[in-house]
């Protein structure tokens, strides 16, 4: 199975346990609940605690409550450090969620507009005949190649240091799009890059700092950042690793561009950022409705993404998710708007 089929397994398993678990009206014993659901917990993620081991951090919020969290296994390898509630991993494209909501706030402020052409503020966009918005970008719509892609093929690796500078260097240079904007739907990070530029651009911050102001402060998640600096230090982060024959090895990653990536965060932390989903303490929920409504292609189809997330079903659930996956990590974030529930799951091996 994919990495995101045995995500959404896990996760579901997590919603059945969570759902049996819970109290009833007649119970004279919730602590035993407790005690069983962790029991099951740590039953799906027995394969993660082992502290010669990359692991996984798992937090559930249910009904605005943390149920459940706990950490697995080792965040450093060479120290044998645990994974406590608290360490912080780099979360890949679970990210791009985050960037959309910070246009928006924008937008809302009447500092931009949604169906903007990028290059109003990005000049260095190519003219290629066709407007591309901030929503084509925002929805995976624009026709934009993929910038890993690209670098890869410019003989690239991606364990080398790449900035936005670099990112923004390549765009420049392409010659002509995938499709038309808005004809069809292929996942490309190149947009959420260009989406952090113009936040930064038309802020006058940088992008890590204005989330830091505008998201990450106010919704008191302490342990969260936009990692624009590969040399930064970051307290309490878990490394990254891949399996060989004979254990693991460093999966290095020097990324220094956001938007798309580089989002460090705790599983407690992203549930305070689903909570706002939920009850709105930053934006508005005009922007909830925004982020939770799916886009839709030139001809009026829709393809499941809405911006910066996707819209699932699962055996009749609706979930809204997003995963990620950079060097050694990854992660997946879903919400279950009509259980009121949020599942964060963080993990620092690529065999995850």
């Amino acid at each position: 199975m994919s990495n995101l089929t045995v995500n959404i397994v896990i996760v579901f398993s997590l919603l059945i346990f969570i759902s049996a678990c819970q109290p009833s009206s007649k119970s004279t014993a919730p602590d035993n609940a407790v005690e069983e659901q962790t029991i099951e917990f740590d039953k799906l993620f027995a394969q993660f605690d082992d502290i010669n081991k990359p692991g996984a951090s798992v937090a559930v919020l249910q009904d605005g409550e943390v149920v459940f969290s706990k950490g697995y296994g080792s965040a450093n390898l060479e120290y044998d450090i645990p994974v406590s509630p608290d360490t912080m991993f780099h979360v890949a494209s679970v990210s791009k969620q985050f960037t959309v909501f910070a246009i928006l706030l924008l937008a809302e402020e009447g500092k931009l507009d949604f169906d903007d052409d990028v290059r109003q503020y990005i000049p260095e966009v190519p003219d290629f005949g066709h407007t591309i918005t901030l929503r084509h970008l925002a929805s995976h719509t624009s026709g934009m190649r993929d910038q890993w892609n690209l670098l890869r093929m410019a003989g690239w690796r991606l364990d080398d240091v790449i900035t936005t500078e670099h990112v923004l260097k390549m765009v420049a240079k392409q010659k002509e799009l995938n499709f038309k904007p808005g004809e069809e739907f292929l996942y490309s990070n190149t947009g959420f890059t260009l989406l952090a530029e113009v936040v930064a651009r038309v802020s006058g911050k940088s992008f890590a700092q204005f989330s830091q102001e505008r998201l990450f402060t106010p919704l008191n998640m302490s342990n969260s950042l936009f990692y624009d600096d590969h040399q930064k230090i970051v307290s309490n982060r878990a490394y990254s690793y891949e399996p060989i024959d004979n254990g693991y090895q460093k999966s290095v990653l020097n990324y220094a561009n956001v938007g798309a990536t580089s989002l460090f965060t705790t599983a407690e932390d992203l549930l305070k950022w689903s909570e706002n989903f939920t009850k709105t303490t930053v934006g508005s929920p005009a922007i909830i409705e925004q982020m939770n409504t799916l886009a839709t292609l030139n001809n009026g189809d829709t393809f499941g993404g809405a911006y910066g997330q996707f819209i699932s079903h699962y055996n009749g659930i609706k979930y809204i998710q997003h995963s990620g996956g950079d060097a050694g990590f990854r992660s997946y974030l879903a919400r279950f708007p009509e259980q009121n529930l949020a599942i964060a799951i963080l993990n620092n091996g690529a065999d995850a």
